[in-house]
């Protein structure tokens, strides 16, 4: 391999840290190791795109599932390969694809692993791999982003949930690929690529991460008498067997808010909006994932 690339967000760790990473991929067969480390996930999209530039054959990327998704939405589209090394705190997509937090087999797949194409989500202009979503989760998300994710790791997401649940409706209106499917009060508009979610609950039992396919969920729970029988629901049994949950999927879709509300993409808060434009992108990006595991996923 002649050229392979990391791009490392500096205050993420896994194992020994980005010198194990550095010295466990010289040990492989490496023309040259192009390294771009980066303060904040934000700053990652301009270091995917040098690395692209400069003809990275494999890009490593260090961190959470908010790094990842700033890289994927830089690389979408084209022929880059992608090799996650899970240092963030939920590590989502990695879950999903069965990447371990584990440097020396996060590595080994990223050299040895299958090669995988999968779809990429696109809401208002930006690609997402995991799940985007308006209202309670996006809300809870941008909560737990202020500090407590850092002192808490998972447990933040937990502790926010408890705190937003019971929070407000909005009357909204769905289009899903230009036909009207929901008009009602909502809490909560999820659009998943993989099934998998915080807290490692299955929001969409069906959901496959190559299928072309870009789901959609529409949440009406209102107490937090309602949003415990959801999310026990959704711990045991399917999602949409839950009186307060609606499922389904399509290429396209428009979101109307009565107001606006925070959004997120793959656990990144991004603000708020009253429209929201999403779309699936099939085949937007390649990803290594371990040969069994991925040939098997779901």
């Amino acid at each position: 391999m002649k050229k392979v690339a990391v791009i490392a967000h500096q205050k993420k760790t896994l194992g020994g840290g980005l010198d194990e990473l550095r010295v466990r991929i010289t040990e492989r067969e490496v023309g040259e190791l192009l390294w771009y480390e980066v303060p904040k996930s934000r700053k990652a999209p301009k270091q995917a795109k040098k690395a692209l530039k400069a003809g990275a054959e494999l890009i490593f990327v260090w961190g959470g599932d908010g790094m990842v998704q700033r890289c994927v939405d830089a690389l979408a589209g084209s022929k880059a390969v992608i090799a996650i090394v899970p240092a963030g705190t939920a590590n989502l997509l990695a879950r999903n694809l069965c990447v371990p937090e584990d440097m020396e087999e996060a590595v080994r797949i990223g050299f040895e692993g299958e090669r995988r194409r999968l779809d990429l989500g696109r809401l208002n202009g930006e690609h997402f791999a995991v799940m985007a979503g308006v209202g309670f989760d996006a809300e809870m998300i941008a909560d737990a982003d202020r500090g407590l994710k850092e002192r808490m790791g998972r447990l933040a997401y937990m502790w926010t949930g408890l705190r937003h649940a019971g929070g407000s409706t909005t009357p909204t209106k769905i289009k899903v690929d230009g036909t009207k499917w929901f008009e009602g009060d909502a809490s909560c508009v999820l659009l998943g690529n993989v099934g998998t979610i915080t807290g490692g609950i299955e929001a969409f039992d069906d959901a496959r991460p190559d299928d072309g396919w870009l789901e959609i969920g529409v949440t009406t729970a209102r107490s937090k008498l309602e949003w415990g029988r959801l999310l026990a629901q959704m711990a045991t049994g399917r999602s949409d067997e839950s009186p307060f949950v609606r499922i389904t999927r399509a290429r396209k879709a428009t979101i109307k808010l009565a107001e606006p509300r925070t959004y997120e993409l793959d656990g990144g808060a991004r603000g708020t909006a009253d429209r929201l434009e999403a779309e699936i992108l099939p085949a937007g990006i390649t990803v290594c994932v371990p040969a069994e595991e991925g040939a098997a996923q779901q």
